[in-house]
């Protein structure tokens, strides 16, 4: 277990970095014994600086839902980040490439919530009925952590990426929105353009079989903590695709089908 100087002091590395647009070396690095725990004392102490600093949460992340992707990092279960209200960014928005870190976009669902959701016991058919509206989403993640060290070639481990937000950096929001019960979202697809030319396409069961299982997952997480989700927050349910890094100048288009379409542009 790190100290609490420790997390302080990791937390404003990474509040740093983000600051001054450059990455650091995966905290790991210096902190081989820093457990799960610790990555997440990091990533709170990060996000209570924020707060400090007027930003509001608006909601969280998901992340590592995929089987494959738990299996890649060596993990049996997802893990979450902070919505902050300065990330969420227009369809059609043009966004900064240089204010970000070794950008990349994910495909997503997101749930707006109208009712609150507590406790170990959650289902997805509480997830359902305690939701407003799910509406397409990208994700737009960064690393203010080395992905892999250019001295060493330590490659970072999920506690670097847990403790830096679970890498979260922005959300779009666009398409159109649907009630949870008037469709079977499982079966929710995205074609994800990069400068007109597809580079993945998925289905939202990627997402631990269902996405509202995302939201129950984070309510179990939260319930010894006495935290819960309260309505109007925004939940990201989880990739189901892989990050497509992306630049100054380039176009990213996502066709969720029925569900309409978001297009950003990077400059």
């Amino acid at each position: 277990m790190l100290t609490s100087e420790q997390v302080q002091s990791a937390a404003d590395k990474l509040y740093v970095a983000e600051k001054e647009r450059y990455q650091i070396p995966a905290l790991t690095l210096e902190h081989p014994e820093m457990t799960m725990a610790d990555a997440y004392a990091i990533q709170s102490a990060w996000v209570e600086r924020k707060i400090s600093e007027g930003a509001q949460v608006k909601g969280y992340k998901i992340g590592l839902t995929s089987r494959a992707m738990q299996m890649a990092v060596n993990i049996d279960q997802p893990d979450y980040g902070v919505l902050l209200d300065n990330m969420f960014f227009a369809d059609g928005a043009q966004i900064k490439a240089d204010d970000f870190l070794d950008p990349r976009i994910e495909v997503e669902l997101a749930f707006v919530l109208k009712s609150p959701l507590k406790g170990e016991d959650v289902t997805i058919f509480d997830v359902l009925n305690a939701t407003d509206y799910i509406i397409p989403s990208l994700e737009l993640i960064a690393a203010r952590c080395h992905r892999t060290d250019p001295d060493s070639g330590y490659t970072r481990k999920v506690y670097d990426t847990i403790a830096d937000n679970a890498a979260n950096a922005g959300i779009v929001i666009g398409g159109r929105p649907i009630k949870p019960m008037d469709f079977d979202m499982r079966w929710a697809g995205a074609m994800l353009y990069l400068n007109g030319q597809i580079e993945e396409t998925g289905l939202a069961a990627g997402v631990l079989g269902h996405p509202a299982n995302g939201i129950c997952w984070v309510c179990k997480r939260f319930a010894p903590h006495d935290i819960g989700l309260e309505p109007g927050q925004v939940i990201l349910s989880g990739s189901f695709t892989r990050p497509v890094p992306v630049k100054a100048g380039d176009t990213v288009h996502a066709d969720f089908g029925p569900l309409g379409g978001i297009s950003v542009k990077f400059v």
